[in-house]
């Protein structure tokens, strides 16, 4: 498809410009689907984490709350683009930004679901929404918090995501969350019948994570991924995860591990219900998400930023900015009164811009439909549901290791004196130790721990304020 055919090059940097309707679908379409896998992840993720998703006993019933959650981060993700790209009076950048459910959240909503079940979501949706407000607000003051964030900060952040989420990657991949969970359990009983004498605990689904039967498919999907992404071109490597994992499907539905039978149960049709799982005070989860707003402020004016200098070679403007942030806080708060995660700029989108050249605004309104379209159609969410955990497994270890991989290629920008040095070395040492060693918390208060062994809020913390008081000549 060539830019000419599109429109001339003064209307292609123009985000009020429509291309012909024969052009723009499809180019709507393929927003939609560079950001689909990631967009509906974190849900199914949250849900694993609730004791509600794959391998739970709601599968007799086709995982009703993990469903109504994929069809809500589909539907609002699509309301919230429309909130970006129409605009309402001075939220919402009226660019070409496209929003969905962002991964950075994900490390602060596992542990204020874990093993809670459906009683857990109240406290995490009553955070989203409170955060999503705050969020908002944040767009008064948006451009006063640029100067505490350079490269080291900014990069450390993302690394830290990337580097909480990886491990989820391997325990999908290998079998399952729940069969992960029962490895530990097995392994804990082992310890206990070793320095007690108690016996020894049967190996139950613990003795499958791990087989071969799960890293088959997800492994097919890691390859087919690669291998688009380095020989391929345009949209194809654009898309390379989510034919990875068409192809890990594919595999699994041969090895007789997809099943159907719940597919046609899903009705047709379904309105969102306001405050599905009810209103719970949860003072770590809220803190939590104001937190991680700032974050996703900051993520979000990036992207405004690098969708303006690839689509039309200039810097976002301050209403651009400010409406963006809006935006992210508006669509944030209203999905989390109907049971959806938190929303953010998609920067996975941002490449999708320069490559095209089309800066339209109007081309990425026609992908938001079609994802709100989706999200009214439980059937959708049904068909992904079928989709087995160690395939979404296979895209995710890509997925996440990139999160990794874009935070370094942030530090690259660092100059690495010994001061920078000093504070990237003590804010990782402590927030990933963290992380890896809860039980060193665990004679603190509940919110506390929630916050502190998420690894990313206290790794954000000590980077900000050494950053801020150590002076800049300590070398």
């Amino acid at each position: 498809m060539s830019n000419s055919s599109l429109g001339t090059p003064e209307q292609l940097r123009d985000p009020n410009y429509t291309p012909p309707l024969a052009q723009a679908i499809p180019l709507g379409i393929q927003h939609v689907l560079a950001m689909f896998v990631s967009n509906i992840t974190p849900a199914i993720i949250v849900a694993g984490a609730a004791g509600i998703g794959y391998g739970s006993d709601q599968g007799a019933l086709g995982f009703p709350d993990m469903s109504y959650m994929i069809q809500m981060a589909m539907l609002f993700a699509g309301i919230a683009t429309l909130i970006q790209t129409i605009g309402i009076g001075p939220i919402g950048a009226r660019l070409p930004i496209v929003q969905g459910t962002s991964f950075a959240f994900v490390p602060i909503m596992i542990p204020a679901v874990l093993g809670a079940g459906t009683a857990g979501l109240a406290g995490l949706m009553t955070g989203v929404v409170i955060g999503g407000v705050f969020h908002f607000f944040l767009g008064f003051v948006v451009g006063k918090f640029r100067f505490a964030l350079p490269p080291l900060i900014t990069g450390l952040i993302v690394l830290m995501i990337g580097l909480a989420l990886v491990k989820v990657g391997i325990q999908y991949s290998a079998g399952g969350v729940l069969n992960y969970n029962a490895v530990h359990l097995q392994t804990s009983a082992q310890n206990a019948f070793v320095f007690s004498g108690m016996p020894d605990a049967g190996k139950g689904n613990a003795a499958a994570f791990g087989s071969i039967q799960y890293w088959f498919p997800a492994l097919v999907v890691v390859a087919v991924t690669l291998a688009i992404q380095f020989f391929a071109r345009g949209f194809l490597a654009i898309a390379a995860v989510f034919l990875g994992i068409v192809a890990g499907y594919i595999v699994a539905y041969l090895m007789g591990q997809v099943s159907f039978a719940n597919v046609g149960n899903a009705p047709l049709f379904q309105v969102p219900m306001p405050f599905k799982y009810g209103w719970d005070i949860n003072w770590a989860i809220i803190i939590g998400m104001c937190f991680m707003a700032v974050l996703s402020m900051i993520e979000t004016v990036g992207d405004a930023n690098g969708i303006t200098k690839g689509g039309a070679g200039r810097e976002a403007t301050d209403a651009e900015v400010t409406g963006a942030t809006f935006a992210d806080g508006a669509g944030s708060a209203l999905a989390g009164v109907f049971g959806s995660l938190p929303n953010t700029s998609f920067s996975q989108n941002v490449g999708l811009i320069a490559m095209t050249g089309v800066m339209s605004r109007h081309v990425v309104t026609i992908g938001g439909i079609f994802l709100i379209i989706c999200g009214f159609m439980p059937v959708v969410g049904a068909v992904i549901r079928t989709m087995p955990e160690h395939v979404l497994g296979g895209g995710v270890i890509v997925m996440f290791g990139m999160v990794a991989a874009s935070g370094i290629n942030m530090l690259s920008e660092v100059n690495w004196n010994r001061r920078n040095m000093v504070i990237f070395a003590t804010a990782l040492s402590i927030g990933l130790g963290l992380q890896m060693v809860p039980e060193a918390l665990q004679h603190l208060g509940e919110t506390a721990q929630v916050l502190l062994t998420s690894g990313l809020l206290p790794s954000a913390l000590i980077a900000i304020v050494l950053n801020l008081a150590l002076p800049e000549d300590l070398d």
